[in-house]
């Protein structure tokens, strides 16, 4: 009889070890669904700007007047803050993301197809995004504020 009671311990601790890793691993599955849709919709989220300012652009040109255009963006792109900046170098421009409120190296990169001059940055959390275009001197001017 003794040596019937400590195989049902044996047997006790093995199923939990085993439960403990079934739980651990599909958590892990979750977790990175989880991280993988957030960077979809912040790739999402650039894609959308490079296009909202390719349509301000457009439309600044043809009226020949300064526009202004608010952003419809998330205030948390599942519960991380997110930054958006506008740059160009010597012959683009382009909207850099990423995940913080530290802007450093943007995550996703998407190109501005006009000649312009852009800059500004908006950091998520408060306030509404807005995007300026104005032309002066046949010279064009992107700019991004709002945010923190």
């Amino acid at each position: 009889m003794p040596s019937i009671v400590p195989s049902y311990i044996y047997t006790l601790f093995a199923t939990i070890i085993v439960g403990a890793l079934i739980i651990g691993a599909c958590s892990l599955s979750a977790l990175s669904i989880r991280v993988e849709a957030e960077e979809q919709r912040l790739q999402s989220l650039a894609r959308y700007v490079a296009t909202e300012c390719m349509t301000l652009i457009t439309y600044a040109k043809v009226s020949n007047a300064t526009a202004r255009l608010s952003l419809n963006v998330p205030t948390f792109i599942g519960e991380k803050q997110y930054w958006i900046k506008l740059a160009n170098g010597f012959a683009a421009a382009w909207v850099e993301v990423g995940f913080g409120t530290y802007i450093q190296q943007g995550l996703y990169v998407f190109h501005i197809p006009a000649e312009v001059a852009a800059s500004g940055t908006y950091i998520s959390g408060s306030g509404p995004a807005v995007l300026e275009c104005r032309i002066a001197s046949d010279s064009v001017y992107l700019t991004l504020t709002g945010g923190l």
